[in-house]
């Protein structure tokens, strides 16, 4: 069952935050996991410094939340605090990897020192087109009716999908339904995408 804060723009969410609602933080934090997430692990970090960075990047929310200018600004500013923590992370291993001893190879040439520098330049606009474009399905996919929604999750965002039958199982639903109920689903996503 949807939320009703769910139906909310990010600026109405963030001004619910500021009021100190909880049902709004956990609205929030729903609503931008993924992306958070998605920042550090594609940037090669580990599961572990992942969910550093998420937590770091929530917790500077938390504490700056009254001092963001524009509430319908808060993905950008969770994507930017979030690539922010990733480079110091990474900044940080590299240091680590250089106590540990000189680079190079055996016949005394090292590498040289400005290459393991982390770009501080943003992600390449299409990573992050195509970071916003995974929120967007992600919360159209929210949006839809909880059968039309398992059916897809199932379907599309498992590595190795069930078969027919054990769908058809774990939904309550007759195999052979499958297939139209998966095309009404994607067609109820494909319009809630249209009108986000």
């Amino acid at each position: 069952m949807l939320d009703a804060l769910d139906d909310l723009t990010d600026a109405d969410l963030v001004a619910k935050c500021r009021e100190g609602r909880q049902a709004a933080w956990s609205t929030l934090v729903r609503r931008f996991q993924r992306l958070v997430y998605t920042v550090p692990r594609r940037a090669g970090l580990s599961d572990e410094q992942a969910a550093d960075v998420f937590q770091f990047t929530f917790s500077r929310l938390f504490e700056h939340i009254d001092k963001l200018d524009d509430g319908a600004r808060v993905h950008a500013w969770l994507v930017t605090t979030a690539k922010r923590e990733t480079l110091r992370l990474l900044e940080q291993s590299r240091r680590i990897v250089d106590l540990a001893g000189p680079a190079g190879s055996e016949d005394g040439d090292t590498e040289d020192p400005l290459e393991r520098i982390a770009d501080p330049a943003p992600l390449p606009e299409a990573m992050l087109g195509e970071l916003q474009e995974q929120d967007r399905v992600r919360r159209a996919l929210e949006r839809l009716e909880p059968r039309h929604r398992q059916l897809l999750e199932l379907l599309f965002l498992q590595d190795e999908p069930p078969p027919y039958a054990e769908i058809a199982a774990r939904l309550g639903i007759a195999e052979g339904s499958i297939g139209p109920t998966r095309a009404r689903a994607l067609d109820k996503l494909r319009q809630l995408l249209a009108s986000m």
